[in-house]
């Protein structure tokens, strides 16, 4: 499996939605003008990042199960 470059696609795609995510709870936890500033567009960037890394992640699976 390691061996399998999507693999690492993969990985990289859900790393990049954990980062996303982590950037958009800070700010919501830290509020104030940042929060009001992009709160909208990280959400927007996260989603987009979450469907390309399911539609990478079932891509994968789909072509491990072909041999």
């Amino acid at each position: 499996m390691r061996d399998d470059p999507l693999f690492y696609v993969v990985a990289g795609a859900c790393l990049l939605v954990l980062v996303i995510l982590m950037t958009g709870i800070g700010g919501f936890a830290k509020g104030g003008e940042f929060n009001q500033k992009y709160a909208n567009k990280i959400m927007r960037w996260r989603l987009i990042a979450q469907l390309v890394a399911v539609v990478l992640l079932v891509g994968f699976v789909w072509l491990r199960s072909k041999g």
